[in-house]
């Protein structure tokens, strides 16, 4: 198997927010690119891709630069805010992701 060129290559930043879109699709804030639809919210989805993002944030820590802990960090503090905005405004609650 051969080895990825470098124009190739993902960054750490580039993997971290590719995972965030991913969140904000399940969210329903991106709109379909075919049809131009709005999306349709997946909370357990978009749960589970803050669950992922703060896994990493754990797993990685001591191990990325101060830019790639900052946005990291940064990131997962957005998703968990949005995250829960809409689950009070789809059920009227005030639910709360708790990660260690």
């Amino acid at each position: 198997m051969s080895e990825p060129s470098p124009q190739g290559k993902i960054s750490f930043a580039a993997f971290v927010l590719s995972l965030a879109h991913t969140a904000a699709v399940h969210f329903g804030d991106v709109e379909d690119p075919v049809t131009g639809a709005a999306g349709v919210p997946n909370l357990p989805a978009a749960r589970q891709m803050i669950e992922i993002l703060a896994l990493l944030e754990v797993k990685t820590r001591g191990n990325l630069t101060a830019e790639e802990r900052q946005l990291l960090e940064q990131i997962v503090a957005e998703l968990l805010m949005r995250y829960d905005e809409i689950s009070r405004s789809s059920s009227g609650e005030q639910p709360r992701i708790i990660i260690p």
